[in-house]
């Protein structure tokens, strides 16, 4: 929600104050909640999702502590590095799983913050992201048909199998789109292209994006379309393609054209059919409401 609030403010010069104020009292107020110190945990992916909401706060602010906080989350994931099937991070710190998003988030927090420094450091960004971007290609989580399924088997490292949920799909877009600006190479761009022409196919009913599964979506479930379209989002700044920015657009008035929850919520389901709201799912209506105006 960090994340999106502040490039609501990097967007909408009207709403920029607003989201100064918030992402700083976030940042006042968050970093020892729920057992965590300086907003680190025992999973990574937690604090991968932070480092990109401070990065996101810095590029609204030009605040060298949200860089800063976003480096030193950075260098305790590196921690998680070289799981038993050839590299990547684990999912968390007793090594009891390999997850997707750990992984897409440790790409995408490497490569973006490759792009905000310089020189040698600069240089020890890239590295990492290319090494991560080399494990996870490599590693069959990937499927034939192009989408990300949730993890890797730590018994046989093969692809899990589970559900591809669309933010497992989006996360890897703005890693990749990060990574192909860092090093000037326009090959990630085409692996990106094939994951979210894969996703625009599969995970949505009639052009508009779903999460592969049935019944209300919690308050996880219900901001994953969230990470999708900022993901794909940042990849259409930097290579515009008309069919990413017709699908955001879609998206985005097919959201907005259905009826609100508790006078403005935007429910869990964009193309209508749902009552179920929470924080998370306006969150990531917001989300889509950002990306559409940014392709406009």
């Amino acid at each position: 929600m960090v994340e999106t609030l502040a490039r609501f403010g990097l967007q909408d010069a009207s709403f920029k104050q607003t989201a100064v104020d918030i992402v700083s009292n976030t940042y006042a107020k968050s970093g020892n909640q729920l057992n965590a110190k300086a907003w680190k945990n025992d999973f990574y992916d937690d604090m991968g999702w932070w480092a990109m909401g401070w990065i996101a706060s810095y590029d609204l602010t030009g605040d060298a502590k949200y860089l800063n906080t976003a480096k030193d989350l950075f260098e305790d994931m590196t921690g998680g590095w070289n799981t038993p099937c050839n590299g990547g991070i684990w999912w968390d710190k007793d090594h009891k799983s390999i997850a997707a998003i750990s992984n897409e988030l440790f790409l995408a927090v490497g490569a973006s913050l490759a792009n905000r420094v310089s020189g040698q450091e600069k240089e020890y960004y890239k590295n990492w992201a290319q090494m991560e971007w080399d494990w996870f290609f490599e590693s069959g989580v990937i499927s034939p048909n192009g989408l990300i399924n949730d993890g890797i088997d730590i018994k046989s490292c093969k692809n899990d199998g589970k559900t591809t949920y669309t933010y497992n799909q989006g996360v890897i877009l703005s890693g990749l789109s990060e990574l192909a600006r860092a090093k000037s190479d326009g090959g990630f761009i085409q692996h990106a292209y094939n994951i979210a022409n894969a996703a625009m196919s599969r995970l949505s009913e009639n052009g508009i994006l779903t999460e592969p599964v049935s019944g209300p979506l919690d308050k996880q479930g219900a901001q994953f379309k969230g990470a999708f379209v900022r993901g794909l989002s940042l990849l259409n700044e930097n290579e515009p393609q008309q069919s990413f920015t017709a699908f955001l657009k879609k998206n985005a008035e097919s959201a907005w054209s259905q009826p609100k929850v508790d006078n403005g919520v935007i429910a869990d389901r964009w193309q209508g059919g749902s009552s179920n709201a929470n924080t998370a799912s306006h969150a990531a209506g917001i989300d889509i409401l950002v990306a559409a105006a940014q392709a406009a």
